[in-house]
């Protein structure tokens, strides 16, 4: 099985058991695992994970603090391949909101693809399905189809 990128939203309903996706998000990961599909996050991942948790819960975050994200993001190191380091995601990222005419907070999507596209992963799973469509040689796992 191919590689796959787990999109931030996905990371983030594994951390809330009581959100309305968290059962969705968890069978698609666990079905991923059962394919033995190379699971990875980007750095960029880690860090939109870490600004909505110790977002305050009013301002659509989960409130929590960062000693405990400390010990989370060390869990999802544990859990996915971490994918940082390697030269060419610049240019890959300029090239991409060019080529697309990417503009606003859609330039973090285009960079995660950046990102796929210097380490040859092929698979997204990610609730914002629509996002991704547009970048081509990227096949886009929607959770609810696992």
């Amino acid at each position: 099985m191919a590689a796959t990128l787990i999109d931030t939203n996905v990371l983030l309903r594994l951390w809330q058991p009581r959100h309305p996706q968290y059962s969705i998000a968890a069978a698609a990961v666990t079905e991923l695992r059962k394919q033995r599909a190379d699971l990875c996050v980007a750095r960029q991942n880690l860090v939109e994970f870490w600004v909505v948790a110790t977002r305050p819960v009013i301002n659509n975050g989960l409130g929590m603090s960062p000693l405990t994200i400390t010990g989370e993001l060390r869990a999802l190191n544990g859990l996915f391949r971490l994918l940082e380091g390697k030269s060419g995601v610049a240019g890959a990222w300029e090239m991409l909101v060019g080529t697309h005419l990417v503009s606003g907070k859609q330039a973090h999507d285009a960079h995660l693809v950046a990102v796929m596209l210097v380490y040859a992963v092929t698979d997204i799973l990610t609730f914002n399905i629509a996002d991704f469509r547009r970048y081509p040689g990227i096949t886009v796992l929607d959770p609810a189809q696992f």
